[in-house]
C-alpha cells in the first residue's frame, strides 16, 4: 500500500478535527438555511455534535484502529445531536467503521468502500433516494466521484477533492428540488428555492476529510 494514499487513526482524528472547525464557522448559515425548511436548529446540532466527537476521541490512546475510532464518532454523535442528523450520521460513521474494522490503515479503495456503507445505513434509516432533497444529494455525488477518480489512477487527495467538488455541487442542487423526506416535505412546494441544510454539512464533511488526508500527505 502507497504510504501517501494510506488513511490511519491520526487521519481520521484530523477529520473530525476539521468537521468540527468547519461545522463552528458555519453553523450559523447552517442555521440560518434550517430556518427556511426546517427547525432551524441544524447548525446548533451539528456543532454540539461534532465538539462532542472531538472531546470523545481525544481520550482515545494511539493503539484505536481508525474504524474503532469511526464508531465512537457515530456513537457520540447519536447521543449528543437532535433532530435526524444525530442518527444519520451516527448510523453512517458506524457503518464506515464497521466495513473497515480492526485494521491500523486503509487505502482510498477501502475508503471509497466505507462511504459506501455509510450512505447505504443513511438510506436504510432515512429512505432517502438522490433527489429527494437531502444529504443523499451531496454524498452519492461524491462517491461516485471518488470512485471514478480512484478507478482512473488519481491519487487519493486529488480523486477526494473531486469529491468534494461533487459534494458541494450536489448540495446547491438541492435549491430547485421538491423535498420528499423530514421535516421540509410537510412545506411542499415552499420547500423548492432553497437549499438543503443536510446536503451541505454533508459538503463540509467531505471537503474536512479531503483535508484531512491531504494534511497526511
Amino acid at each position: 500500500m502507497p504510504t501517501e494514499t494510506a488513511v490511519r487513526a491520526a487521519t481520521v482524528n484530523a477529520w473530525m478535527h476539521e468537521a468540527a472547525v468547519v461545522v463552528a464557522v458555519q453553523r450559523d448559515y447552517l442555521t440560518q438555511l434550517d430556518a427556511a425548511i426546517g427547525d432551524g436548529d441544524h447548525g446548533t446540532n451539528m456543532n454540539r455534535g461534532f465538539e462532542a466527537v472531538e472531546k470523545a476521541l481525544a481520550g482515545q490512546n494511539g493503539d484505536v484502529p481508525p474504524g474503532r475510532l469511526l464508531i465512537l464518532a457515530g456513537k457520540t454523535l447519536v447521543s449528543t445531536v437532535g433532530g435526524a442528523s444525530g442518527p444519520l450520521w451516527g448510523s453512517a460513521l458506524r457503518a464506515a467503521g464497521r466495513t473497515l474494522g480492526d485494521v491500523e490503515s486503509f487505502d482510498g479503495a477501502e475508503l471509497a468502500a466505507a462511504l459506501d456503507a455509510a450512505i447505504a445505513a443513511v438510506v436504510d434509516l432515512g429512505a432517502a433516494a438522490q433527489g429527494d432533497k437531502t444529504m443523499i444529494d451531496a454524498l452519492v455525488p461524491a462517491s461516485e466521484a471518488l470512485h471514478s477518480g480512484l478507478d482512473s489512477g488519481l491519487p487519493l487527495p486529488i480523486a477526494l477533492a473531486a469529491a468534494g467538488e461533487a459534494a458541494e455541487k450536489g448540495a446547491h442542487d438541492t435549491v430547485p428540488m421538491l423535498a420528499r423526506k423530514g421535516r421540509a416535505s410537510y412545506l411542499g412546494e415552499r420547500s423548492i428555492g432553497h437549499q438543503d441544510p443536510g446536503a451541505t454539512s454533508a459538503a463540509l464533511i467531505v471537503r474536512a476529510l479531503e483535508r484531512a488526508v491531504t494534511g497526511e500527505e
